[in-house]
């Protein structure tokens, strides 16, 4: 009997720092990616803004079937327009001052 491997899907956190007085620009950044990432292949859990606390925090969770769904997303990304016109957005108005990719899986039984 063939045993098979489960499948593993990969989670992208996106830990960014802000221009604290630059929030409403990156929350507008965010709010394209909404539409962006689903049609060039991500399955975008969210973005998440500083609300109370730190407010220089912020985060994002893209979701991938597995490290190669990643990468052809990366591509997919470099060629779609809407895209790299929000990563000249963000290069133009600089509110976002790092950022951080971790990637996850999910613990299961």
């Amino acid at each position: 009997m063939e045993t098979q491997e489960p499948h593993m899907s990969v989670t992208v956190f996106i830990r960014y720092q802000l221009d604290p007085f630059k929030r409403a620009q990156f929350e507008e950044y965010s709010k394209r990616w909404l539409t962006i990432i689903p049609k060039c292949g991500g399955d975008l859990i969210g973005y998440f803004m500083p609300h109370e606390g730190t407010n220089s925090i912020a985060f994002a969770l893209i979701t991938f079937e597995s490290l190669a769904a990643y990468e052809a997303y990366r591509a997919r990304l470099r060629e779609d327009a809407e895209g790299m016109a929000n990563f000249h957005f963000a290069e133009e108005h600089r509110f976002i001052l790092a950022e951080e990719r971790t990637f996850l899986r999910k613990v299961v039984l």
